[in-house]
C-alpha cells in the first residue's frame, strides 16, 4: 500500500521511521530510524545478529517489517516488494549474492533490468543482442571481461570472487539512486577491493547513494562518509565517521572494549608436523614447498590469482595435486579426496562456508557430526544420544551461542556458523587444521572470538594453516607469513619482520622485492 507524500523541500532520498520486526518472539528491530542523503555512502554496521539483514531485506523488499514506514523521495510506504523497490530504485548486491548458478554471467547481469522496464516479465521475444549488451556495460565498470566467451559463461564456473563482482554489477546495471551492498568485499582479494572503492567513489560522484555493509573497518574508514550502528536491533549512533575511531565503532557494535593487540604470544615448537615438497597441480600451482612444524599457525596469503585457493583445495584432498609429496607426522600422506584429509588428521574449514561447508536447513549436530559418522555408527544405526553430547560439548568449548544443539544451523549468526564449521573439524581429532578465510563475513566480535579458539588451538599443539587475504587477520595470529604470486609460493618470513605496507606491495607486486628461496623450512 503506498500513500503519496511529496515534500515541499528536497528531503532525504530513503527516510526509515520506528521500524520494528519480529521473528518467533525474538525482536530483531526495536524502533530504527534514519535517513539517507543523495549522492552520499553510509556504513551500517553491528555484529551478526544485531538486525542489519533484517533491515536491508525490509529496505529492498524481501521482508515487510511489522510496523513503522520507508519513504523514498518523499513517497511513504508501510511495506516493498523487490520489484517495487527496484522500480524506486533501490538496488541491493546481497551478501549469499543470490545469482542464478546455471545462467550466463550476462542473464544474471541484464534480467534485472528487464524485468523492470517490463513491469516483472521477460521481454518476448528475449534479444540476447541487447542483454550481452546491457551485460557488458556494467562488466565494464567492475573491470571484469566483456567478452562473448565470459558473458556465455555459467556462473556455478567461476570463483567466488569472480561472482562477487558479477553481483556488484547487477546491483549497478540500472540507473538505481541507492546501491546496497551487503558484505560486497568478503571475498575479494586488496586488488578487487581496490576497483571496488573506486567504483563506490564514482557512484556517489553520479549522485548515487550507497549503503555499505561491512566487518572490516579499515575499509569503512578508507571509503569515509556516515556511519549508523545498530545493536541487539536498536539503533545506538550515528555520524560522520571523522567523529569516530575504529576502537569507538567497535565499542559501540559489542558494547565493550576490544584489545587490538597481537594474539600470537606463545612460541611454536621446533618438530615438523606437515611437509609440503614441491607441490604442484597444471594450470594452478608449482613447486610449493613448506615445513608447518606443532603449535604453529603459519599464514598464507595471496591475490585471487595467485594459486593460493587451489593449494588449499590441494592441501585438503577437494583437487588433489599432481606433483610433489606430502609428508604428515613423518609419514607420506596420499590427498586423493576429503576423505583422505578426514582419516589422516587434516581438518579443512573451506572459504565460502555457505556453498561448500554448512547444511543450512540441517541442526547443528548434524552440521558438526557428519566428519565422523562412521565412528558413531552402532550396527545399522547412528548413536543419536553420542552424537549429541559430543556436539553439545563441542559447542561449548567453543562458545557457540545457541539454546539447543537441534536447532537449524541457519538460526545462529555468521560468527557462530564459523564455529560449528571449526567444531567439525575438531570433531575428527586433527594434527593440522586449515583455516581458509576463516573470518569473511564475520563480526569483530565474533573475529576476537575465532582468534582465540586458533591461538588455543596452537597451544594445544595444533599445526594451524591459515590461509586469508586479511592482512591485519595474518599479522595478529600468525608465526610466519608466506606470499604466492604467479603460482609460486615466493616468500616466508617470520611475522616480526613484515609490515602490512610491506606485505600490499608484494601482493600487488609492486616495488623492489628481493628474491628468496621458495619454501621455508628453518
Amino acid at each position: 500500500m503506498t500513500e503519496p507524500a511529496p515534500s515541499p523541500s528536497p528531503g532525504p532520498l530513503l527516510r526509515v521511521q520506528d521500524i520494528t520486526k519480529t521473528f518467533g518472539g525474538v525482536r530483531a528491530l526495536r524502533g530504527v530510524s534514519f535517513d539517507l542523503l543523495a549522492g552520499q555512502t553510509y556504513h551500517l554496521l553491528g555484529e551478526n545478529g544485531s538486525g542489519k539483514s533484517t533491515l536491508i531485506k525490509i529496505i529492498s523488499g524481501a521482508q515487510p517489517p511489522d510496523s513503522g514506514t520507508i519513504e523514498v523521495r518523499g513517497r511513504r510506504y508501510q511495506a516493498l516488494d523487490p520489484l517495487r523497490a527496484l522500480e524506486a530504485g533501490i538496488e541491493t548486491v546481497y551478501q549469499d549474492l543470490s545469482l542464478f548458478p546455471n545462467l550466463s554471467v550476462a542473464e544474471n547481469v541484464a534480467l534485472t533490468a528487464q524485468l523492470v522496464a517490463q513491469q516483472g516479465r521477460l521481454a518476448r521475444p528475449l534479444s540476447w543482442r541487447a542483454l550481452r549488451e546491457v551485460a557488458g556495460v556494467a562488466l565494464a565498470r567492475v573491470r571484469l571481461p566483456t567478452t562473448r566467451a565470459f558473458l556465455d559463461t555459467p556462473v556455478e564456473t567461476l570463483p567466488i570472487a569472480v561472482r562477487q563482482l558479477i553481483a556488484i554489477a547487477r546491483g549497478i546495471v540500472s540507473q538505481a539512486s541507492l546501491v546496497i551492498m551487503d558484505e560486497p568485499t568478503a571475498a575479494l582479494t586488496q586488488r578487487e577491493v581496490e576497483n571496488l572503492l573506486g567504483i563506490i567513489g564514482t557512484l556517489q560522484q553520479e549522485g548515487v547513494s550507497v549503503l555499505f555493509v561491512s566487518h572490516k573497518l579499515d575499509e569503512v574508514f578508507r571509503i569515509g562518509g556516515q556511519v549508523i550502528v545498530l545493536r541487539d536491533g536498536q539503533k545506538v549512533a550515528q555520524g560522520p565517521l571523522s567523529e569516530f575511531t575504529p576502537q569507538s565503532v567497535a565499542f559501540q557494535m559489542t558494547g565493550k572494549t576490544l584489545d587490538d593487540t597481537r594474539y600470537r604470544t606463545a612460541a611454536p615448537g621446533q618438530e615438523a608436523l606437515l611437509e609440503v615438497r614441491g607441490l604442484g597441480r597444471r594450470g594452478a600451482f608449482e613447486d610449493v614447498s613448506f615445513t608447518l612444524h606443532r603449535g604453529e599457525v603459519l599464514g598464507i596469503t595471496g591475490l585471487l590469482d595467485s594459486g593460493r585457493n587451489e593449494l588449499a583445495h590441494a592441501l585438503s584432498g577437494v583437487h588433489p595435486a599432481d606433483q610433489g609429496e606430502i609428508v604428515l607426522d613423518g609419514q607420506p600422506a596420499r590427498l586423493r579426496t576429503p576423505r583422505d584429509g578426514i582419516r589422516l588428521g587434516l581438518g579443512y574449514v573451506p572459504e565460502d562456508r555457505l556453498a561448500e561447508g554448512l547444511f543450512l536447513d540441517k541442526p547443528i549436530r548434524e552440521n558438526i557430526m557428519v566428519s565422523v559418522l562412521r565412528r558413531l555408527t552402532r550396527g545399522p544405526r547412528l548413536d543419536y544420544p553420542q552424537a549429541t553430547a559430543d556436539t553439545t560439548k563441542l559447542a561449548k568449548d567453543l562458545q557457540v551461542a545457541t539454546p539447543d544443539v537441534m536447532l537449524p544451523v541457519a538460526s545462529l549468526s555468521g560468527g557462530n556458523q564459523q564455529k560449528v564449521m571449526v567444531a567439525r573439524w575438531l570433531a575428527i581429532g586433527p594434527k593440522v587444521l586449515i583455516l581458509h578465510g576463516p573470518t569473511a563475513g564475520v563480526d569483530v566480535g565474533s573475529k576476537d572470538a575465532l582468534y582465540r579458539i586458533v591461538q588455543r588451538l596452537a597451544a594445544d599443539g595444533l599445526g594451524v594453516l591459515l590461509i586469508s587475504d586479511d592482512l591485519p587477520e595474518l599479522l595478529m595470529n600468525a608465526d610466519r607469513i608466506g606470499v604466492m604470486r604467479r603460482g609460486r609460493l615466493s616468500r616466508i618470513s617470520p611475522v616480526e619482520s613484515l609490515t602490512e605496507a610491506g606485505l600490499s606491495a608484494e601482493l600487488l607486486d609492486v616495488g623492489p622485492s628481493t628474491p628468496r628461496p621458495v619454501g621455508g623450512h628453518a
